[in-house]
């Protein structure tokens, strides 16, 4: 992991610097208004490291404990990750020591460039991708931090900034579901969604409706594969 290597890593993770330090800041800002204090929200994107599942995670810090709510609901939101690991294998086969960590830094958006660009001939092929997932943490370690450090000093009225991960995956839902190959996935989210809120209490409605999706996705994969 060099300098030569480092140069050649960066400008693909521009992109991600700027939605990651922008939500990391938004998240690092929603825990301080919460009270929470300074090292919790740095602490979470060090250690957790998954935009999604902290801004989920938010309400469990402030409510009673639901310690099974929280291990099925971060489970059924980071499960994903096994599938979109597997292509992985075969690019991170040599990694050695750097294994580890590259599979801990390998969210949606450094599988999203790890899997579509390929190491330039001239660079540590290891070295490459291990830079793009360490880039990544930091963008977003280091948006939590400033978050956290601003909101500690400046007092601001926040309400509805946790809404900004739902607006993100709003606009992403909207971009997916404009693609022919999206639209099956799109209706089963939707269809999911309502039936979870009319079966289940609000604070289990994430759960049980990804467990719909799920269940949905692998009735229909043949219909899926054939479209």
């Amino acid at each position: 992991m060099n300098r030569k290597t480092l140069k050649a890593a960066f400008p693909y993770t521009v992109p991600v610097m700027a939605g990651y330090v922008f939500l990391g800041f938004a998240f690092g800002l929603l825990m301080i208004s919460k009270d929470a204090p300074l090292w919790v929200p740095v602490l979470m994107s060090l250690a957790i490291y998954s935009g999604a599942l902290e801004f989920a995670a938010v309400p469990f810090f402030f409510t009673a404990p639901d310690l099974i709510g929280s291990f099925v609901l971060g489970l059924l939101l980071s499960i994903r990750h096994i599938f979109y690991g597997i292509p992985m294998l075969e690019k991170y086969a040599d990694a050695g020591k750097l294994k580890i960590p590259m599979i801990f830094w390998l969210t949606d958006e450094t599988f999203s460039i790890s899997s579509t660009i390929d190491a330039p001939e001239d660079v540590d092929k290891t070295g490459f991708y291990a830079w793009i997932g360490l880039l990544d943490y930091l963008y977003w370690a280091c948006g939590t931090t400033a978050g956290a450090l601003f909101g500690n000093v400046v007092k601001l009225n926040l309400a509805g900034l946790d809404f900004a991960l739902t607006a993100l995956f709003i606009v992403l839902f909207i971009e997916q579901f404009k693609g022919r190959e999206g639209k099956f996935g799109g209706m089963c989210g939707i269809g999911a969604t309502v039936i979870a809120l009319a079966i289940a209490e609000s604070g289990n409605m994430v759960p049980v409706a990804l467990v719909i999706i799920l269940t949905a996705l692998l009735v229909g994969r043949r219909w899926i594969d054939h479209e």
